[in-house]
């Protein structure tokens, strides 16, 4: 079944299935097609995305005339939101993705037994793959271009405030494919937007090789809850920065309005900003007021409160808010240890890092901090 506009849908498990005979039969190719066609198809899918900006467009404008007659927040929309500079930025992730090396037939480990047996790993492909997403239509771009050019077929399915740019997407990305002499089964867009049809999928042991769910809490929740499937899973994205004492004050500023503002809904955003209190005096009310200007709000322990007046105080649950919005909590500690157990007790384990100068304090951060 080639991505489609929303089908009406009886028997779940069937359509799932289906998906899956078309995708294994496209796998099949793709494993063992040369790195150059997985590549080219790609570059024919940035070719078509480039090419369709203004369909692209206007299908996104379905979904966002959706999500705004039923009120969603800002933060959601702009998840939602696919103009012309994210529209090639999706068509260079796939340049960025097609340039690297193939990922395929690698020598990961060579070893022999006692007995003279030689064993190598090598690196192959998974088989089926499937993504599981919600409002974030560009995440059909970059979930299939990382299947298809790790010779995995994808079945997608995205949430059903993104359906019609997603189902789009998928069938320019099936076109690329096509393009390049493989088959375009190798990307399938569920086509409805039921929720049985998830959990479906959740259920198709022996069928689909692994899940991958990107999306908030409730939905990576479910997924580990229910499936039957081997799961690749993260929870929130509770990020945080730490600007050491040896930070550059510049580079700490710049980056900090970055690393929250520059897209706020999404979960490698940062959440949490922790400040030596060697800086606190001077950086706080720098990275602060950087932020304020920038349209951010601020939830601040005591001694952040003491510094920056328009800044509110933070409850124990903003520590482990995932804001998904311009609001950031900020909060003053005794030098990097501090700051790692700290992070320890509230991070997601996504994404978090240090500013500084030091390279002591840099890799004494990078050990001790697991995060990914």
């Amino acid at each position: 079944m080639t991505p489609n506009e929303q089908t009406i849908v009886t028997d779940h498990s069937q359509l799932i299935s289906d998906l899956v005979v078309t995708a294994r039969a496209a796998q099949s190719v793709l494993a063992q097609s040369s790195h150059e066609a997985r590549a080219s198809a790609l570059q024919h899918a940035a070719t078509l995305i480039r090419a369709h900006a203004d369909e692209i467009m206007a299908h996104n404008r379905t979904d966002l005339d959706r999500a705004e007659k039923a009120g969603m927040a800002s933060s959601f929309v702009d998840r939602l939101t696919l103009n012309e500079s994210r529209i090639e930025a999706m068509a260079a992730g796939l340049e960025d993705i097609l340039a690297l090396d193939d990922p395929l037939g690698r020598e990961l480990a060579r070893w022999q037994r006692p007995n003279g047996l030689d064993i190598t790993r090598v690196s192959t492909p998974l088989g089926v793959i499937g993504v599981i997403y919600e409002s974030r239509p560009n995440v059909t771009v970059d979930a299939a271009g990382l299947c298809l050019v790790s010779g995995n077929a994808v079945i997608l399915r995205g949430g059903s405030d993104s359906s019609a740019s997603s189902a789009f997407l998928a069938r320019l990305m099936a076109e690329g494919l096509e393009a390049a002499g493989l088959p375009g089964g190798g990307v399938q867009m569920v086509p409805t937007t039921n929720r049985a049809a998830v959990g479906a999928m959740l259920a198709a042991n022996g069928e689909i090789d692994v899940i991958i769910p990107r999306g908030g809490r409730s939905l990576v929740e479910r997924v580990q809850t229910e499936a039957r499937v081997p799961v690749f899973a993260h929870l929130e994205g509770i990020c945080h920065l730490f600007i050491d004492a040896a930070a550059d004050s510049a580079k700490a500023v710049e980056i900090a309005v970055n690393a929250k503002m520059r897209r706020t809904g999404i979960c490698g955003a940062a959440e949490t900003i922790l400040v030596d209190s060697a800086v606190a005096g001077d950086m706080v009310p720098a990275i602060a007021s950087a932020l304020i200007r920038a349209g951010c709000a601020i939830r601040g322990d005591e001694h952040v409160c003491g510094l920056v007046d328009d800044a509110t105080a933070a409850t124990e649950a903003d520590w482990s808010t995932e804001y998904l919005d311009s609001i950031i909590s900020m909060k003053v500690v005794d030098g990097a240890e501090a700051a790692i157990s700290h992070i320890a007790h509230y991070s997601s384990g996504h994404t978090d890092c240090i500013i500084t100068e030091d390279e002591a304090t840099a890799e004494a951060f990078l050990a001790c901090v697991d995060s990914a």
